[in-house]
């Protein structure tokens, strides 16, 4: 126990630690800040944090690093770091966010339609996907942000993917490559929806339910849905789809581990379970049945964004741009289809159903 903590501290108590901090803390505060203003509200805070940080890399590198490659090397483990472990402080954070008694009450008939919508999404994208050359890592990080929330869905289904350590920056480059792509596509199909809803003849309720099933982020189904003077309904329907997160962070861990996972000399596997869900899923019922707690929910959720976007700033600190460039476009191409049959979709399910 004592190695283990001199270990820790050692990787911690260092300046590059304390320089990326406090960069990637003011680069999440900035984008709390901006996604206030028109435009950035499509967005959301934590593209915007993820941005930021792909901006700076580039003083960092020539201003801070420079020719010393003892403090590139710490700077890649600082961001990598705070990227990997505030990442799943967020996404705890992020269940306060979700009140179950709602769900399971005025959303009731939402849930079914989300677990339906999540699950078609994912296994449509990740054939699409793969069916183009994608590589599985990026393939199926792709499908789950599309399909369930965006960037918190990436960077929650990444903890579920266990690679070799020669590997790791192979999948820094896919979740920030998954994020980008769905925020792009995200925010494209919210224009469309938003430019289209009124010329369908849909009743607000009907508009609201197809902004919640369809579009990525939570940012661009609440957009959508003020837009259409539903943002409740379309919240409730978006939450249910965060919901199913959950699940399947836990099916896509075993299933990884099946068919994807390296199996080491002695012969065991290890799957990469996300137990930082089961606190996702310990905070809802926290939030939404402790009096106190669920007072100060909203603050809660405030500052599970701090630390997401945090972790986006540090992931796109560690970036690969000629990565991107390589990887990306094939899986932009699914994500693309996908969102086009998934809005058609959850067209159809809003007009049988609402």
């Amino acid at each position: 126990m004592r190695d283990f903590c001199t270990t820790w501290w050692r990787r911690i108590a260092t300046r590059d630690m304390a320089f990326i901090g406090i960069l990637t803390l003011l680069a999440s505060c900035v984008a709390s800040w901006l996604k206030q203003f028109p435009g950035f509200s499509l967005f959301g805070a934590l593209i915007i944090a993820l941005l930021i940080g792909m901006a700076v890399q580039f003083p960092i590198r020539s201003r801070y690093v420079g020719a010393s490659g003892e403090r590139k090397a710490g700077v890649k483990d600082a961001a990598g770091l705070i990227s990997n472990k505030l990442l799943r402080l967020g996404i705890i954070l992020l269940g306060f966010k979700l009140n179950l008694q709602v769900l399971f009450t005025q959303g009731v008939k939402c849930l079914p339609i989300a677990a339906v919508v999540v699950t078609l999404t994912i296994i449509v994208c990740y054939a699409i996907a793969r069916r183009l050359g994608v590589d599985p890592q990026l393939a199926i990080l792709v499908s789950g942000g599309t399909g369930i929330c965006g960037a918190a869905a990436v960077m929650g289904l990444s903890g579920s993917i266990k690679v070799p350590p020669e590997q790791e920056d192979e999948k820094a480059d896919s979740e920030v490559m998954a994020v980008a792509i769905v925020a792009i596509m995200g925010t494209v199909f919210a224009l469309v929806e938003i430019a289209l809803g009124p010329l369908t003849g849909f009743t607000a309720t009907q508009l609201g339910i197809t902004a919640g099933a369809s579009l990525h982020e939570i940012a661009h189904a609440v957009a959508a849905g003020a837009a259409f003077g539903a943002v409740d309904i379309a919240t409730i329907m978006k939450l249910s789809r965060v919901l199913m997160l959950v699940f399947a962070a836990i099916v896509i861990a075993i299933w990884w581990d099946r068919n994807h996972s390296t199996v080491p000399a002695d012969g065991k596997r290890k799957v990469a379970f996300p137990w930082f869900m089961l606190g996702f899923i310990g905070a809802s019922v926290i939030g939404t049945f402790v009096p106190f707690v669920a007072s100060i929910a909203p603050q809660l959720v405030d500052a599970a964004y701090i630390v997401l976007g945090m972790a986006m700033a540090a992931l796109g600190i560690n970036v690969n741009f000629k990565a991107i460039a390589k990887r990306g476009r094939k899986a932009l191409l699914a994500s693309f289809l996908t969102s086009v049959l998934l809005m058609c979709f959850a067209a159809g399910i809003a007009a049988l159903f609402f």
